[in-house]
C-alpha cells in the first residue's frame, strides 16, 4: 500500500488517482507527519521549496521540513527514508543558489539533519530533471557532487525505489544522472 502525504487531497486525487491512500499533512507541522508516518515502514521524500509563496521557500520546506520528516520517520523507526536532494548542494557557488534563496544550501542542511536523526536513510541527489521517458538511458551512480549532467524523473523514482531493496544503499548519498546505455539493475 502507498500513502502519499498531501497538502490538498482532492487536488492529489486528481493526479495520483484512487490506488494511493491519502494522508494529510505538511512537512512544516510535524505532528501531520507523526500521524501519517503510523504504520509505515518506508518514506520516499522529493518534497522541494517553491517560488508562489514565502512560507515555502527553501529554508522551511528543503531544510527544517526534512528535518521534521527525519526525526519523526526515526521517531516512528522506519526501516528507511529515501530523500530526493539535490547534485550541487555542496557548492555555495552553485547559480541555483543566486537565483532561488539558496535552496543548495537549505538542501545540504536537510540532508546533514537527515543523517544525524539516526533513521536509516538514502540521500538522491539527481542532475537537473527533465520530463523525458524513464527507462531509455542507464543510470550512473557518483559521489563527491563533482559531476554534472540530466535524468529524468521517472528515472529518479525508480532509484529511490531500488533503493528500498538495497541494504548496500542505505546510509549511502550520491549522484545521479543518465548514463549513455541502458542498465536494468542499479550497480550500489
Amino acid at each position: 500500500t502507498v500513502r502519499a502525504l498531501v497538502r490538498d487531497p482532492v487536488v492529489s486525487r486528481s493526479v495520483l488517482g484512487d490506488g494511493v491512500e491519502y494522508a494529510t499533512g505538511d512537512v512544516r507541522d510535524r505532528p501531520t507527519i507523526d500521524a501519517a508516518l503510523q504504520g509505515v515502514r518506508y518514506a520516499i521524500s522529493a518534497i522541494g521549496a517553491t517560488r508562489k509563496d514565502p512560507a515555502n521557500g527553501p529554508e522551511f520546506v528543503d531544510f527544517q521540513g526534512v528535518r521534521n520528516l527525519a526525526e519523526a520517520a526515526a521517531a516512528a523507526k522506519l526501516d528507511q527514508l529515501v530523500i530526493v536532494s539535490s547534485a550541487g548542494v555542496t557548492r555555495e557557488d552553485h547559480p541555483l543558489n543566486r537565483m532561488f534563496d539558496n535552496v543548495l544550501i537549505w538542501k545540504g542542511r536537510g540532508e546533514d539533519a537527515v543523517r544525524a536523526s539516526g533513521v536509516p536513510y538514502t540521500i538522491v541527489r539527481p542532475g537537473g530533471l527533465t520530463d523525458k521517458p524513464g527507462g531509455q538511458a542507464g543510470v550512473r551512480l557518483e559521489q563527491g557532487d563533482k559531476g554534472t549532467g540530466f535524468i529524468p524523473r521517472a528515472d529518479v523514482a525508480r532509484v529511490c525505489v531500488a533503493a528500498l531493496k538495497s541494504p548496500a544503499a542505505r546510509k549511502r548519498t550520491f549522484e545521479i544522472y543518465s548514463a549513455p546505455s541502458a542498465s536494468p539493475d542499479m550497480d550500489w
